[in-house]
């Protein structure tokens, strides 16, 4: 496995942005990656690329330095400036033959990810390989490590408690409303349009909540979030006059003060008597102190959520351990599993030669003889030809694996 490698550019080491120069849509992946594959002699080739990581894996005998990878991204992005390159180059981490397999086991498993235990990732690296294998940029060595990858992604997820209980606010805040029984048909008012209210928004649009509206200082970018949730937009001032009611309030805004006021609640809720839920994920807070004491109202504020968020993410940092082990036996396991395959292609050839040796005895060497026979006879020893070079193809090959693999000495 020693032409194994993979160089990673993550967020470990470097910043978002200059990480998002390496980033290829999959327009741009098909006009490069067979180039890069061709022009430096890679036998197999696989780019994965998210949010906060790019990931080049190589199969090739190329020894791997600073060098080598600058040349390499200026080829994936001709348009980096000289201080970009280096920088990206320098700071790259190298993985080579056996540390490069426990690497990816690692990062499809999320023990590698700014937020460890999400799950995204594997189905990143599923996607990746599948798109560079129909580019025809893989072969068997990284198509069997990607089902070994996924496999043991799957066996963590599922043995080990890494990716149990939620650690971003939007998924918290989210759960806070479904344990409270909020209805799927709830009213839903949005105040602010930023990312973290996109967020929950697309949480509570999965779970089929479609009753929005959308409040926002620009009215255009209210109505980008509007137009997602089949909602309405409107601007902010008009909050304060709004008479249609609503059941759920989520806010969050760069608003130094708060935004809802005792006033702005008394005139949201009307006559109405039914408890309300406010969701107020801002720093500092949006809502005004006594609208969150208020009885009528069941307060979930960004401190209880983060608290929340720093509890759980602790828990899945104590399953960490746990996970690396069962990494290190997955990584032994493939080790063999990729002899094994070797062993397979090298006698890939033993049954094709043994069938040419029985076709030369019956057809050639032995015909004069055969020929005497009668048609029973004859059939009854094609038979037993052929059930001889079945048994000793499954010989060979098994008496190969349990020389190789087991040996004594």
């Amino acid at each position: 496995m020693d032409s194994f490698k993979i160089i990673a550019f993550t967020h470990k080491n470097l910043p978002f942005d200059l990480i998002g120069k390496l980033h290829l849509n999959q327009d741009e992946q098909s006009t490069v990656l067979g180039a890069v594959k061709l022009n430096f002699g890679f036998d197999e080739f696989l780019f994965l690329s998210t949010c906060n990581r790019v990931e080049l894996f190589i199969s090739a005998q190329q020894e791997i330095n600073s060098v080598f990878i600058k040349e390499l991204i200026l080829f994936l992005n001709s348009r980096l400036n000289n201080v970009e390159a280096t920088t990206l180059s320098e700071n790259a981490e190298v993985y080579v033959s056996d540390e490069a397999v426990e690497h990816i086991l690692k990062v499809a498993s999320s023990l590698d990810s700014l937020v460890v235990g999400e799950r995204e990732i594997i189905t990143q690296v599923r996607k990746a390989y599948d798109f560079c294998n129909l580019l025809g940029l893989t072969g068997d060595f990284i198509r069997l490590l990607t089902k070994q990858t996924i496999e043991t992604a799957k066996d963590i997820y599922t043995n080990t408690d890494i990716a149990k209980n939620p650690v971003s606010v939007a998924s918290l805040a989210y759960r806070q409303l479904r344990d409270l029984g909020i209805k799927n048909d709830a009213r839903i008012l949005f105040v602010g349009s930023g990312e973290t209210n996109t967020i929950l928004a697309s949480y509570l649009q999965k779970h089929k909540f479609a009753n929005f509206k959308v409040f926002n200082r620009s009215l255009a970018n209210g109505e980008k979030l509007a137009k997602s949730l089949n909602g309405k937009a409107f601007e902010l001032k008009t909050l304060a006059s709004f008479k249609e009611g609503f059941d759920v309030l989520i806010v969050c805004t760069a608003s130094s003060e708060p935004l809802i006021t005792a006033e702005i609640f008394a005139q949201l809720n009307g006559s109405e008597t039914s408890k309300k839920v406010i969701i107020d994920l801002a720093i500092p807070a949006n809502v005004e102190e006594s609208v969150a004491k208020n009885k009528h109202v069941t307060y979930i504020d960004i401190n209880s959520l983060k608290a929340q968020a720093e509890a759980n993410l602790q828990l899945r940092k104590n399953e960490i351990d746990k996970c690396e082990q069962i990494i290190k036996n997955k990584t032994e396991q493939f080790k063999w599993l990729h002899k094994e395959r070797r062993i397979e292609l090298a006698f890939g050839e033993v049954p094709r030669q043994v069938k040419a040796i029985k076709d030369l005895a019956l057809n050639e060497v032995f015909a004069k003889e055969i020929n005497l026979l009668d048609s029973n006879s004859k059939e009854v020893l094609e038979k037993v030809l052929s059930y001889v070079e079945k048994k000793y193809n499954a010989v060979a090959i098994k008496t190969a694996k349990e020389v190789l693999l087991n040996p004594r000495d």
